[in-house]
């Protein structure tokens, strides 16, 4: 059994970041992005998709948190791609309906190679503390364009802004779990055109 495992690193005037992504761990995370509700974020996705996840990143937060959350988005989507391989034997659809006490999200991914997001947050929230939570559909962009994932993302309700979105992330986390497991029924690549 191949391992599915990826290391990207990124470097720019904005950020610098470094990455391991392990695909079949065990939800082990050391992240550090100087974007604490970020890394809170990426600790439970890692937890709940049963991968272990190292990040590392520097970004120009004295400027503002877009470049640092939306350049961790690009890079853990170009790990996932790497670790996914061809991705044969895979069984490519997962999908969620993840509740958060109050809070409902509703997941629905393809890793079928062609990157799409459709992203409905309920919560009229704009905050949590200083961090903007328009910058979260930066994040999911970034990650399903580079990972070659058809994500769907749909906050249904939730009176407590941060029950909403740790719901999103639980989902995603989930569905995501789903949708890399190895079927033993899967030959090949799971597409008619032989080819994701």
């Amino acid at each position: 059994m191949t391992t599915r495992t990826a290391t990207r690193n990124r470097s720019t005037r904005e950020t610098q970041i470094s990455l391991t992504l392990n695909l079949d761990g065990t939800g082990v995370s050391d992240i550090s992005t100087g974007v604490g509700f970020l890394d809170h974020m990426l600790e439970l996705l890692t937890k709940h998709a049963l991968l272990d996840l190292t990040v590392q990143a520097k970004g120009d937060l004295h400027v503002d948190d877009h470049h640092t959350v939306e350049d961790v988005g690009i890079v853990l989507g170009e790990a996932l791609d790497m670790a996914l391989g061809d991705r044969s034997g895979i069984r490519r659809y997962g999908w969620c309906l993840l509740p958060m006490d109050e809070a409902m999200a509703r997941v629905a991914l393809d890793l079928g190679g062609r990157p799409y997001l459709v992203y409905e947050i309920d919560h009229p929230a704009t905050h949590i503390k200083d961090f903007d939570l328009q910058l979260l559909e930066e994040f999911w962009r970034a990650f399903s364009t580079q990972a070659r994932m058809n994500l769907h993302i749909a906050q249904l309700y939730g009176k407590d802004v941060h029950h909403a979105h740790e719901a999103v992330f639980k989902g995603v986390a989930k569905a995501l779990d789903a949708a890399k497991q190895r079927d033993e029924r899967v030959k090949g690549v799971p597409s008619s055109k032989d080819l994701i």
